[in-house]
This record gives structure tokens, C-alpha cells and sequence, in this order.
């Protein structure tokens, strides 16, 4: 092979290109040497008809592997830009099932049971949150599905046009603490459930493993076999959870007394469940770029794209976060459910709530314990990418492998955190929802303020050269004061600042409104110093 020439091969209508000499502009990095036996490999696999998916070059894998991995169909592509002609899926649709795979699951349900069981509310009362505090909620990360389409980039490069090259990785490491720490929560809920299904005699470490590594599975394929599974996983789960309402229904109409609600107490419940939703803003680009940005038609792809996410999310998490409010309101009139939440959380509730039906409620334990596992999975998947953000070195390792290192962080953490799930889980919301309300406020103004709303004004062939992206000052600093100007009236566990203590929580809507505020003239001045968007 000619070292200065740049040589091409298709395969199944995908091109794959590389230069024995130097770097081509397709390659991150160092080029991939590929023999004679890989290119007959890969002429057989076109001879055959197989369907390949198209690859992000690495050289810390050889090539051998690398044609293993697209036999099985993974997918091996990071964090580089999909290209026009591979933007492929116009199936749009499968977002609406996506999303609702990721929230038909015990995690909502969970988190409907703290409005009562943590902040003393009623049902009602409960229920007036969560559908109020969802309908605005839900909008960015909806929204923010629509540019996967436009640009083709993964979400946590999108937040490159704001924060620049370098200022971005702080952004990351955010990120990867919500991933991982969502992961972990939903991790534990499915090992609990799981461990009720044998009263018991299963450890909730046991629990844990199962669920992680199903999870891990269906991430290390990647984006079409994720798709797949979410297409199919939320109906068995669905129809599970209104056979529990079946059974336990008649419990429903006693709850108990609570006090009259409080605007302190309201504004906190509110800060936990904004904290749920607004948290999808830092991954939703991430499961639609590889839809084309005209389809199915080019004056409604993206509005169809928005609706879909927009009810996929809203519908099922409003639904399940108020049976949770519901069910935790009664527990303390039904005697069983309230052992079975003392013994085992929220499997050992459910296990109760399910008992009437004998062995057939335990198949439906075992549904629902599964049920967080495609949650989980997209979770694994948007962190493999966000690792690949933050060196170059991690870029070269493919993105099913990153899944893998994910895995083995959330497994041993969600064991050690597994008995103080209660504490964890609303301390986490929170803090989840300071950040995430600055940082989606953040990446809206510069899309509507600085891009004008519109997706051409974004280079993507500059997504990976700093001189040409933002400093990342401006974004960062407000990002930093918005953070600051909340502390004061974060209300946690382990913290109550001098506002929450007569406000309650207004952590989340301080924080919004100082990026509000600050981001526009800081990045007006960041523009007129650099010379360039």
C-alpha cells in the first residue's frame, strides 16, 4: 500500500478510511494498521450482506478486535461527530418508547413515596407538585433531543459551543457524578426488589451484580441494541405496575393525616422532583444523533422528535411518582406494607403490596426488579461517552469498553450505599438539581441568545480545536456564581443555608435565575474579546 495515500473500503454502504503514513482527518489520533487477512475479513462481511455499524478509529485496540466487535454488532463509535450520511434512523417513534422505557420503572415510584414519607405532604398535595414541577421540567431535556438530529454530536459536546475545550471536563466530571450516582440509586432499588423476591435469602449484593451486569450488556452493544431493548422493555413493566394497583388498591382510600402544607416544605419537594427531570438535559442529545435531521418529514422532524420525548418522560414519570405518593401515604394504615418497607425499602414494599397473589406476584417482583435495568443501561452508555471527553487518551479506547469500567465503579459503591438509600437518594436529587438548572439555563441562552435558535450556526467541524470554540469563561463563571448565589438556600440533610431555613429549598430557582442573569453579558464580553462565537 502506497504510505502517502489515503485508502477507502465500504462496507455495507459504510466507508471506511485510513493512511498507513500519517493521520487522515477522519482519524482522532494515530492511524490504524490494517493487513491484508483484515481486509479480506471485512470483504467477506460485505460479500455476506452483514449489517455493520460505523466505528470511531482507536489504535489502542487492534484491528482484529475491532472487526470482532462489529460481527456482534457493537457499536464502537465515541464521541466524534456522526456524519450526515450515517444519520440513518428515522424510525422517530422509538424516542417516545426510549423515554418511556427509562421511566416505567421503581425509581419514580420511589421518588413520589418522599413527598409523603420524607416532606410530610399528602397526596394531594404530593401530586399538585409533581405534575406542575414536571410539565415545566421536562422541557430541556425534550427540547434538547432535537439538536442530536441537527448536529450529529453527543450532548456533552454540545456543551463544548458554551464551555470551550478545556473548561468543559469540570462540566464532565459533573456529569459523571449524576450518571454514576443515578446508576447507583437505581442499581440498589433493583438489588432490594430482587432480594424480596426470596424474603431475604438473596443479599441485596447479590441483587446489585444481576442488575448491573444485564444493564451493562445492553449498553456494551450500543445504540441499536439499546433502542431495541427500550422499544420492548416498558410494556411488561407497565402492565406489572397496574396489577399492583389491582391487588393493593383497595389500601389506597386511607391515608393518613398529614398536617397542612407549607411553602417550605412544598418548595423542597419540588427541588427534589425538578432535580429528577432537569437532570436528562446533560444526556438526551445522546440517543437521537443518529436520527437524520429531516425525517420523517422536514417541517415536523423536530417538532415530532420533542413531542415524543416530551410525553415518553412526562406521562409515565407524573403517573408512577404519584402512585408512589399515593401508596406512601397509606403505609403506616397497612400494617404489612409497613413491614415490608422496614425490612426491604422499596422491594420489600412492593414484595408486600404483591403477597396477596402468592407465586405469580413474585414473577411480577422479578419484572419489576428488571424494570431499572434500562434506565441503567442508557446511564452506561451516555457514560462511556462522557469519559472520552475528558482526555485524549480515553478517546482511544472504544466506548464498550468504558462501559465496562462504568459498571465496576457503580457496583461496588451501590453495595456500600445500599442501607442508607432513603438519606441518599433525596440528598442526591437535590445536589443534582443545583448544577443541572444553571447548566441546561446555560446551553438555552447561548443556543437562543448567541446561536439565534439555530442549529447551522454551530461549526461541528471545529468541535474538537480550541482556538475556534468558546474560551468557556463566561459559561463556567456563571455557572460558579449561580451555584454560589444557591447555597444560601439549599435545605439537605447535611445542610440548611439562613434562606431555606425560612424558605425552604429555592436552591433550584436561584440558581436558574442567576445563570439567567449573569451568562449574557459575560459571554457578550467573552465574544467581543475572542473575536468569534
Amino acid at each position: 500500500m502506497d504510505t502517502s495515500t489515503l485508502e477507502q473500503l465500504v462496507v455495507c454502504g459504510f466507508e471506511w478510511t485510513w493512511l498507513s503514513g500519517k493521520p487522515s482527518s477522519l482519524l482522532e489520533s494515530q492511524p490504524i494498521l490494517i493487513t491484508k487477512k483484515d481486509l479480506a475479513d471485512f470483504e467477506d462481511e460485505k460479500r455476506n450482506g452483514a449489517a455493520v455499524a460505523s466505528v470511531d478509529k482507536t489504535h489502542l485496540v487492534s484491528a482484529r478486535w475491532i472487526h470482532r466487535l462489529l460481527r456482534w454488532r457493537v457499536e464502537t463509535r465515541g464521541i466524534s461527530p456522526i456524519p450526515l450520511h450515517e444519520r440513518t434512523d428515522v424510525a422517530y417513534s422509538r424516542m417516545f418508547t426510549f423515554w418511556m422505557a427509562i421511566s416505567v420503572n421503581v425509581l419514580p415510584f420511589f421518588t413520589g413515596l418522599l413527598g409523603p414519607l420524607l416532606y410530610g405532604l399528602s397526596t394531594r398535595d404530593s401530586c399538585l407538585v409533581i405534575f406542575f414541577i414536571n410539565v415545566l421540567s421536562t422541557i430541556p431535556p425534550a427540547y434538547f433531543v432535537t439538536l442530536g438530529p441537527k448536529l450529529g454530536l453527543r450532548q456533552t459536546i454540545l456543551a463544548k459551543y458554551s464551555f470551550g475545550q478545556y473548561l468543559v471536563i469540570p462540566i464532565v466530571l459533573f456529569n459523571l457524578v449524576g450518571l454514576l450516582g443515578f446508576n447507583i440509586i437505581s442499581s440498589i432499588l433493583g438489588g432490594q426488589t430482587l432480594s424480596s423476591i426470596t424474603d431475604g435469602r438473596m443479599s441485596w449484593t447479590v441483587g446489585i451484580v444481576i442488575i448491573a451486569v444485564i444493564a451493562l450488556v445492553v449498553s456494551f452493544m450500543g445504540y441499536t441494541v439499546l433502542h431495541w431493548y427500550e422499544r420492548l422493555s416498558w410494556v411488561p413493566v407497565l402492565i406489572t405496575f397496574l396489577i399492583t394497583v389491582g391487588v393493593g388498591g383497595k389500601h389506597l382510600k386511607n391515608p393518613v393525616e398529614f398536617a397542612p402544607a407549607t411553602a417550605p416544605v412544598v418548595l423542597s419537594f419540588a427541588s427534589a422532583i425538578a432535580g429528577f427531570m432537569v437532570s436528562y438535559v446533560c444526556i438526551s442529545a445522546d440517543f437521537a444523533c443518529y436520527m437524520p435531521p429531516d425525517a420523517p418529514s422536514s417541517h415536523l422532524g423536530s417538532k415530532l422528535l420533542f413531542w415524543y420525548t416530551y410525553f415518553g418522560l412526562l406521562i409515565p414519570t407524573v403517573v408512577l411518582q404519584c402512585l408512589g405518593a399515593a401508596v406512601g401515604a397509606c403505609i403506616p394504615n397497612v400494617p404489612s406494607w409497613q413491614v415490608g418497607y422496614e425490612n426491604g425499602s422499596t422491594g420489600g414494599l412492593l414484595a408486600a403490596m404483591l403477597s396477596p397473589i402468592g407465586g405469580f406476584g413474585k414473577f411480577l417482583l422479578v419484572l419489576l426488579s428488571l424494570s431499572v435495568t434500562g434506565s441503567i443501561a442508557a446511564g452506561f452508555y451516555s457514560l462511556s461517552l462522557n469519559f472520552q471527553v475528558i482526555s485524549p487518551f480515553l478517546r482511544r479506547v472504544p466506548r464498550c469498553v468504558l462501559s465496562i469500567v462504568g459498571t465496576a465503579i457503580v457496583i461496588p459503591l451501590a453495595i456500600a450505599g445500599g442501607h442508607r438509600f432513603f438519606d441518599t437518594l433525596s440528598d442526591f436529587l437535590g445536589i443534582i438539581g443545583y448544577w443541572t438548572s444553571a447548566y441546561g439555563t446555560i446551553l438555552a441562552l447561548e443556543h437562543f441568545i448567541f446561536r439565534h435558535g439555530n442549529a447551522a450556526e454551530y461549526d461541528v467541524s471545529t468541535w474538537d480545536r480550541a482556538s475556534k470554540l468558546p474560551y468557556g469563561v463566561a459559561a463556567i463563571l456563571s455557572l460558579a456564581i449561580a451555584f454560589g448565589i444557591a447555597v444560601p438556600a439549599m435545605d439537605q440533610v447535611w445542610y440548611v443555608g439562613p434562606i431555606a431555613k425560612t424558605t425552604g429549598d429555592l436552591g433550584f430557582e436561584l440558581a436558574f435565575v442567576a445563570a439567567l442573569v449573569v451568562y449574557p453579558p459575560l459571554r457578550w464580553l467573552e465574544i467581543r474579546f475572542s473575536g468569534h462565537v
